[in-house]
């Protein structure tokens, strides 16, 4: 293990590292390296304080819950909205519990975006209520920080403290650990380990590096907790324990049971406790050996903490990989998860009690026994017209379409629309190819042969794809009904969120007939639009987004407009 961090130190992966190891009472612990490189060097102690980044979400956040649960002040299967009503804006906010947000599966965004500059904890709570639910409460996993700045802030309503003063007083106090906090004291501060150098050239010691709690403030539910290995050490031998350590209990073992156990639905292929993580994508720390059944969580600034409760093992690795730049210990930790392992001498091929590893196959059966669906489903046009158009009772509408707007009876949504007795269909709007989807280039204007509506082009050029004031005169309403791809450089989705843009401003409404999302609805998977609004990337979203226009645009209304 000692080699192990030295290469990777040598590397350039982290300036050096803090590593325990605790089997059955016996205790290995090692500092390596340097605790800061610049503007000078100090060289790493075992009694270092570290950024601990999202340990916090398991460390502070979901013992400081549980606690209220077994107080009876809230329960998991509280509605999220009971304690936070300003949780609004799409219908599956008012399905998310507690226990979704302590397992990552209430379909809420990975984190607040950081499309301009904010500060203040009340305005970091306002923001992350409004951002908005792409996913499915109890179906979607998606790992998600905004998950625990909400239990934070439910801790502060509940007990009328924050989230700092609560966990001090219910979980680090008794169990003496004396170097965790939000905020480390000055006399702290020469054993705190700096992370990132900031772009006026400063390093961040003793600030949250997280940039979303550090403009919270430096208290937040999902990271800005500042600890030690040994502090570390002892809130885990507190869980091994069932809860108690030194006499003391600080949660009951029935709790400690959800938080170690898998919580999370079949259907969901990562599986997790409260709070812990137990066998996902983020399991890195576990290693080869460890078996699944053991949990623990990671850190962004390169803090791990891993528990197997058959060998009863701890692993804690803490670094600052990211001082004063870079690094990367993805690799060093499941290597140290794996020599951790084969260090206790343990035969983890006979333990009675470990998950099984979940093939491709069944992840896929699991998912397809659950998702299957039990009658039929409409598209946005097919409900139009069993509701026979009263939707849009008496509103001249104009049509943005291709060929795929169709029912499920073939019929095309321009015939549907036009021979409505309750709406006017008054034009046509072309995307990309044009209504009929058989023009390469810029497309003109022109005239519907089959209807005679006049049909305005929106990919004339740049400056034709969004529909002018001029061809919004004569309608009340625009309906959107396309086919989306499911990825971010369709530009469908983009003609769709200008002509929302439009639609405001002209004080119209704007429908959106629905479709499903052709390559699926679970899973997320490429990185963010970085930088300004294109036509090939209209907003913030992944590559593989997982929505349909409809909660795109849903998206689009909550941040854009």
């Amino acid at each position: 293990m000692d080699q192990a961090v030295l290469k990777a130190i040598r590397d350039k992966k982290l300036p050096g590292g803090v590593l325990w190891l605790e089997h059955k009472g016996d205790i290995y612990r090692k500092a390596y390296g340097k605790r800061a490189t610049v503007p000078s060097g100090e060289a790493m102690t075992l009694n270092t304080i570290f950024d601990s980044a999202s340990l916090t979400k398991v460390v502070a956040t979901t013992p400081c819950i549980l606690q209220l649960v077994e107080q009876k002040r809230l329960s998991l299967e509280d509605k999220v909205c009971k304690f936070l009503p300003e949780l609004t804006g799409d219908p599956n906010k008012s399905t998310i519990t507690i226990q979704h947000l302590l397992t990552h599966t209430s379909g809420l965004l990975p984190g607040i975006r950081r499309g301009y500059e904010w500060q203040g904890y009340d305005t970091g709570i306002a923001l992350a209520t409004s951002e908005a639910s792409p996913g499915h409460s109890g179906y979607d996993y998606r790992y998600s920080d905004i998950n625990f700045i909400l239990l934070g802030e439910i801790i502060r309503r509940i007990t009328g403290k924050t989230l700092s003063v609560f966990s001090h007083e219910s979980v680090f106090a008794p169990l003496k650990m004396l170097d965790t906090s939000f905020g480390p004291a000055t006399e702290q501060a020469a054993r705190i380990a700096p992370t990132t150098r900031m772009e006026d050239e400063s390093i961040l010691r003793g600030i949250v590096h997280d940039p979303t709690a550090r403009a919270m403030g430096g208290e937040a539910g999902h990271a800005g907790l500042f600890t030690t290995a040994h502090d570390l050490a002892r809130y885990s031998r507190m869980i091994l324990n069932g809860g108690e350590l030194d006499g003391i209990r600080v949660l009951r073992t029935e709790t400690v049971e959800l938080m170690s156990t898998v919580q999370t639905p079949e259907i969901i292929s990562a599986r997790r406790g409260l709070g812990f993580d137990i066998d996902s994508p983020y399991s890195g720390p576990r290693g080869a050996t460890f078996p699944r059944g053991s949990f623990g969580h990671s850190g962004w600034t390169g803090t791990s903490l891993w528990i197997d409760p058959f060998s009863r093992t701890t692993v804690i690795f803490l670094s600052n990989r990211n001082h004063p730049a870079g690094g990367n210990v993805l690799a060093l930790r499941h290597r140290l998860g794996t020599l951790a392992a084969e260090a206790t001498g343990f035969d983890f091929t006979k333990i009675t009690g470990a998950l099984p590893e979940l093939a491709r196959k069944e992840k896929q059966q699991a998912r397809e026994t659950v998702r299957r669906p039990v009658g039929k489903v409409l598209s946005g046009i097919d409900v139009l017209v069993a509701g026979d158009f009263d939707l849009m009772k008496g509103l001249k509408v104009g049509l943005i379409t291709n060929p795929t707007g169709l029912d499920r009876k073939s019929r095309t949504t321009i015939d549907l629309l036009h021979s409505a007795k309750q709406v006017e269909l008054v034009s046509l709007f072309g995307p990309e190819h044009g209504i009929r989807g058989s023009l390469d280039g810029n497309v003109g204007d022109g005239v519907d042969d089959k209807t005679g509506l006049p049909v305005h082009s929106l990919y004339a050029g740049k400056d034709r794809r969004k529909p002018s004031p001029e061809h919004l005169a004569d309608v009340d309403a625009l309906v959107f009904d396309m086919q989306d791809i499911g990825c971010r450089f369709y530009t469908y989705v983009s003609t769709m969120g200008l002509a929302m843009e439009a639609a405001e401003e002209a004080g119209l409404r704007f429908f959106v007939l629905d479709r499903v999302n052709p390559i699926g609805g679970l899973k997320v998977a490429g990185p963010l639009r970085d930088g300004e609004r294109k036509f090939v990337a209209f907003h913030e979203i992944p590559v593989q987004h997982g929505m349909t226009a409809g909660e795109i645009a849903g998206l689009y209304q909550s941040e854009l407009f």
